[in-house]
C-alpha cells in the first residue's frame, strides 16, 4: 500500500520530470545532431526496423516539408514508417500505464505531466503548421492537400513533449527512448524507410505570459533556414506590419481596414493615448468614472471607462485605468460592474479601491 509520503514524492518526481519536458518543449538553439541521429536509430530499431540509410537535416519545418516531399517523389526515401517508429509504441505504452493505474491514476498522472504541457504545445504546433502551409502553396488548393499530407508523416520531436512527459519513469517507456532522444536534442522529423529527415529547433521563441506567440519588434519564432512567424498576443500579423507599431497615429489606425490588425494597432499604441489625441469625448460620467465611445469603421465601437483609484499612491496621486467594456455598455457604473461580472443593479461597493 503506498503511503502519502511515499505518493508526494512520486508527485515531486513527476514534477521535476514535468519541468525538464517542458525545456525541451522549449528549447531554441542548435540541435544535438549526433544525438539527435542516435535517436533516430534507435527509435527505428525499437520499431523492428533497419535503420535508415540517409539522415538529412532541414533548418525548418518548412524545409523538411520540401525535402520529406521531394525525396519520396524521387524514391529516394520509399514510404512513412511515422505508424511503425511513433503511433504504434505510444499506443502500447498508453495501454500499458493504463493497465497498471487505472482510469482514474491514468488521469491523475496525465494531470500532473502532459496536460500542464498541452495547451501552449499545441497551439504552438498548429501555429507552425499553418505558417508551413502558407509559406509552402501560395494559396493553390491542390499544392496545399499535398503539404498537409507531409504533414502528417512528422513525428513532432520537441513538441512532442507533453505525451513524453506523460510516460517518462513509465514501464514500457524503454520502447519510446529513441523518440525521447531525437525530441530532447532536435525539432521536427519525418521516418521513411529509407531516409530520414530531421529539422533543427527555433533559434528564437517570444512568447506573452499566456505562452501565445508575442513579439513586436521581429519574428516572435524563427529558424535557421530564415523560416518565422510573426504574432502580437498569439494572433499572426504579417511581418511588414509590425514595423510601422512605432510610428503609428490615431489616423493609421482608423484607416486600417481590417478589424483584426486595427485592434493590434490599438493595444499597442494604448487605448488612454489613443482616446486623448484622437479627440474623443465623454459620452456619460457617474461616481464610477467616466464612459467614454469611439465609432470604428467595420469594428465593434471602442467603449471605455476611466476610473480614478481612490487608494492614493506613495506620492499622494491617484492613478487612472482604463478598462475596456462591451459596446452596448451605456453608464460608466455598468461598464464598471460588468469587470467584475455583475449587472449594474447588483453592483455596490462599500468602498471602492
Amino acid at each position: 500500500m503506498t503511503t502519502q509520503v511515499e505518493t508526494a514524492h512520486m508527485e515531486t518526481a513527476q514534477t521535476d520530470r514535468t519541468a525538464l519536458w517542458r525545456e525541451v518543449a522549449s528549447a531554441t538553439g542548435p540541435a544535438d545532431r549526433a544525438a539527435a541521429e542516435e535517436g533516430v536509430r534507435l527509435a527505428y530499431r525499437l520499431a523492428g526496423l533497419p535503420e535508415p540509410e540517409h539522415i538529412v537535416w532541414a533548418g525548418s519545418p518548412h524545409e523538411g516539408v520540401a525535402l520529406a516531399a521531394r525525396l519520396t517523389a524521387e524514391g529516394t526515401a520509399s514510404r512513412s514508417v511515422r505508424d511503425a517508429v511513433r503511433t504504434r509504441p505510444w499506443a502500447a505504452a498508453r495501454e500499458r500505464v493504463l493497465e497498471r493505474l487505472g482510469p482514474s491514476g491514468w488521469a491523475a498522472r496525465w494531470a500532473l505531466t502532459g496536460a500542464q504541457l498541452w495547451d501552449v504545445t499545441v497551439a504552438l504546433t498548429e501555429r507552425i503548421r499553418t505558417g508551413v502551409v502558407e509559406a509552402s502553396t501560395g494559396g493553390a488548393a491542390d499544392d496545399e492537400q499535398a503539404v498537409r499530407l507531409v504533414l502528417l508523416d512528422a513525428v513532432l520531436g520537441q513538441h512532442d513533449a507533453a505525451w513524453l512527459a506523460a510516460f517518462d519513469g513509465q514501464d514500457g517507456a524503454e520502447a519510446l527512448e529513441g523518440i525521447s532522444t531525437v525530441a530532447r536534442a532536435a525539432g521536427w522529423w519525418w521516418p521513411y524507410e529509407k531516409t530520414a529527415v530531421v529539422s533543427e529547433r527555433p533559434v528564437q521563441l517570444h512568447r506573452d505570459e499566456a505562452g501565445r506567440l508575442d513579439r513586436a519588434d521581429g519574428p516572435a519564432l524563427a529558424f535557421p533556414d530564415g523560416f518565422a512567424l510573426h504574432a502580437w498576443r498569439g494572433m499572426p500579423v504579417p511581418a511588414a506590419f509590425l514595423d510601422e507599431l512605432a510610428a503609428l497615429t490615431p489616423r493609421r489606425i482608423r484607416e486600417e481596414e481590417n478589424a483584426e490588425l486595427r485592434r493590434v494597432m490599438l493595444e499597442h499604441y494604448g487605448y488612454e493615448r489613443y482616446l486623448e489625441e484622437s479627440g474623443a469625448q465623454p459620452v456619460q460620467r457617474d461616481k464610477a468614472g467616466v464612459l467614454w465611445r469611439i465609432e470604428l469603421e467595420g469594428d465593434e465601437p471602442l467603449v471605455m471607462v476611466e476610473v480614478v483609484n481612490s487608494t492614493p499612491e506613495p506620492d499622494g496621486t491617484h492613478r487612472t485605468y482604463w478598462l475596456r467594456v462591451p459596446p452596448r455598455t451605456r453608464t460608466a457604473r455598468e461598464g464598471v460592474a460588468w469587470t467584475f461580472g455583475l449587472d449594474e443593479a447588483d453592483y455596490t461597493p462599500e468602498k471602492e479601491t
